[in-house]
């Protein structure tokens, strides 16, 4: 058996995946991506947490109104589950990459965090409790750059692009958030020219893409679908809604061809097999009853694309919140790490 082969095997038998630690609380479920020789992906899902309501279940977000002990327990629980210290930071939307390397300390639990995390605790006594292990302050900027073998640098998402990255010969391993406007802003060319400068090679770097809400779900309106298509041609849409959108996935491969970056791995073999073994989870049909929309099975029969945040109910979507009437949504963790 390969090794990409045993990883396969390992999301698909269920013996090997239990769901609770000996103490009780919830394992954090997760898709393993093989990105490289020494690097590893993963892509957090909503299953094997402890938020609650809206935020159910593996929430990583912190700004959003979920309890800060639920969030807190959920990314010490992460942490522990990849053996490495996180890396998280305050995601704007912008043009920005930063050297992670020259920042980064332990001021939490589960390591760095510069998210400026502003979850609000249903126990004012208990928040002050957590508030002495976790000192959270905030670095504005949408992709991550390292050279660290301790530590897993991520990024949030609930429709959102997520592009991970990495020169496997110098071990150079960047992770950059990709919404719309950070496109426009040039986050993934920024992110690539700041991992050239820590020593990696444009034609070494392999990267692939996570999920994001697709072109078929993305409805952004004319004007915003037009100004969007004269910077990356052939992304506009027409939805499945049936108004223009816009496809940020197609946006992100040609600004990475524009950096330099022509070795992509695609994300999607493994998450239809994650997706396959989850599609019977019953903590995942629980998410979907409480969604207010489909039940689980029907939401799967409609799927066409298992990256698309609002398709797969597997992930947390902004938009499948509006569109089921939630006030609110969790957030995803998007992460990459040298092994």
């Amino acid at each position: 058996m390969s090794p990409d082969d045993s990883t396969n095997a390992e999301i698909l038998d269920e013996s090997l995946v239990p769901s609770h630690y000996n103490d009780g609380s919830p394992v954090p479920v997760t898709i393993p991506i093989a990105l490289a020789p020494g690097v590893s992906v993963v892509y957090t899902t909503r299953l094997g947490g402890s938020s609650h309501g809206d935020f159910a279940s593996l929430n990583l977000g912190g700004k959003g109104g979920d309890d800060l002990l639920d969030v807190v327990a959920n990314r010490t629980a992460l942490s522990q589950e990849l053996g490495r210290e996180l890396s998280i930071i305050s995601q704007v939307h912008s043009g920005t990459a930063i050297d992670i390397d020259k920042v980064w300390t332990r001021n939490t639990p589960y390591g760095f965090d510069a998210s400026g995390s502003t979850a609000s605790s249903q126990s004012q006594a208990h928040a002050d409790n957590v508030a002495q292990d976790v000192q959270v302050f905030a670095i504005a900027a949408d992709g991550q750059v390292s050279l660290s073998q301790q530590l897993a640098i991520g990024m949030f998402a609930a429709d959102c692009l997520p592009v991970l990255l990495a020169d496997p010969a110098t071990g150079v391993i960047a992770a950059a958030h990709c919404g719309r406007m950070g496109l426009l802003r040039g986050i993934i060319g920024e992110t690539v020219d700041l991992m050239v400068a820590r020593g990696a090679d444009r034609q070494r770097i392999v990267a692939t893409c996570g999920p994001c809400i697709c072109g078929d779900c993305y409805e952004v309106g004319d004007e915003i679908a037009t100004d969007f298509e004269k910077h990356f041609p052939g992304t506009r849409t027409i939805t499945r809604f049936g108004g223009p959108g816009v496809d940020i996935a197609g946006a992100a491969l040609q600004e990475l061809q524009r950096s330099g970056v022509n070795n992509i791995v695609s994300s999607q073999p493994r998450v239809d097999a994650a997706t396959q073994y989850l599609n019977a989870d019953e903590e995942l049909r629980t998410i979907c009853d409480a969604d207010g929309g489909e039940q689980l099975d029907e939401r799967l029969a409609q799927m066409k694309h298992s990256l698309c945040t609002l398709e797969n109910p597997l992930w947390f979507s902004h938009r499948a919140s509006a569109l089921h009437h939630k006030e609110h949504e969790g957030r995803m963790l998007a992460l990459i790490m040298r092994t």
